[in-house]
């Protein structure tokens, strides 16, 4: 996409250390979310796309596709776009028939305020994945094989960078340390802020309990940190997103 980074190497800040990542992709239902999802999860407003916006762990989330039919300049970056087209339109159909079984079967742990029923969750991650598909096709060099806590990118490279249902989701196997580096390494390559959502682990909901102590960590390396409640819940207690920036 004209305006946007292309894959670089050379000239990184302080890169941060830390293993790879701890989760096999295989273990991950990769999820289809939306443009409007995305503004809601983030709390995302016009004069925040004005620059370039990278989605970090983007899976098959259509925010690149719709974003460019908005003039926005974006790109994703996901160990996922180290397959091929058909391989992940496998991929994408058993997961989201997973994911939906999955939601369908615990619906009361869910809040359906923002999407109003589940039969429109379901529309909604229908199109975008398609739209994501149509958009991969068309424009592979928008999405980065890559992944945390490693990125392909310059230093400052990227105006916001947008990460969900990675970090903090998957507390339980990916440790503070990970974290760190994971949220240096954004940062990084972030001209203006990183947001991440949710802050709750995946299945119990629960609070993550190095929070507290990631963020002192973080503040001690010279970043600014702070919680911001977001208009989206849907697994309960997940409504707001941390924001780091230098």
């Amino acid at each position: 996409m004209i305006g946007c980074p292309t894959p670089d190497t050379a000239g990184r800040r302080g890169v941060a250390g830390g293993r790879e990542w701890a989760v096999s992709q295989a273990e991950m239902i990769m999820s289809s979310r939306s443009f409007a999802e995305y503004r809601a999860m983030f709390a995302i407003d016009d004069r925040d796309l004005d620059g370039v916006v990278l989605d970090c762990a983007g899976g098959a989330s259509s925010f690149v596709a719709e974003a460019r039919a908005a003039g926005v300049r974006a790109l994703a970056a996901d160990p996922l776009y180290s397959h091929g087209v058909g391989a992940i339109a496998d991929r994408l159909a058993a997961d989201l028939s997973q994911g939906n079984a999955m939601i369908d079967a615990n619906a009361d742990r869910f809040v359906w305020k923002w999407y109003g029923s589940a039969e429109r969750r379901r529309e909604m991650r229908l199109n975008a994945r398609s739209a994501f598909m149509s958009d991969l096709r068309r424009h592979p060099g928008s999405y980065l094989a890559a992944g945390l806590p490693r990125l392909p990118l310059a230093d400052d490279s990227v105006d916001l960078v947008l990460c969900s249902h990675l970090l903090f989701t998957w507390a339980g196997r990916l440790d503070r340390e990970w974290h760190r580096a994971a949220i240096t390494e954004m940062s990084r390559v972030s001209r203006a802020e990183v947001r991440i959502f949710p802050l709750v682990r995946m299945g119990d909901g629960e609070p993550v309990d190095f929070l507290d102590e990631l963020q002192a960590e973080l503040r001690s390396d010279g970043l600014v940190c702070a919680v911001r409640r977001v208009p989206y819940e849907f697994q309960r207690g997940a409504d707001r997103m941390l924001t780091v920036h230098r």
